[in-house]
């Protein structure tokens, strides 16, 4: 069975940061795709990051491109995204997914974590 868990979230200020971790049982996240997906209240879920662990391509939404950036410690089997100059904008339940290859359709991952919450205060 699989379990993916996020932690990390919290409350920051506007242009603080935050790094969320997304570890695994049952699942190896190297050579397949990682992903971190958010959903703010009354929104649709949206893909934040993308890692296609076996080529390396590392894709990115365009309101966080240069401010969040996705990664693997595979040693650890452990997906971060570190989160910077976070905005209020960005405040939403942040989900860790995992599946054999990237998409920014969130109906095609097959294991979702339960998610972590980041609020963004002014």
């Amino acid at each position: 069975q699989v379990h993916l868990m996020e932690s990390g979230g919290g409350s920051v200020q506007a242009g603080g940061s935050l790094r969320l971790s997304c570890g695994a049982i049952g699942y190896k996240f190297s050579g397949n795709c990682a992903a971190w997906f958010r959903q703010a209240p009354g929104k649709e879920r949206e893909g934040v990051a993308l890692f296609y662990t076996a080529g390396g391509g590392k894709y990115y939404h365009d309101s966080v491109k240069d401010r969040f950036t996705i990664s693997l410690d595979i040693a650890k089997n452990t997906v971060y995204l570190q989160m910077n100059s976070l905005k209020l904008e960005d405040t939403a339940m942040y989900y860790c997914a995992a599946a054999p290859e990237c998409t920014w359709s969130n109906n095609e991952y097959n294991y979702w974590g339960q998610g972590t919450q980041v609020t963004v205060n002014s």
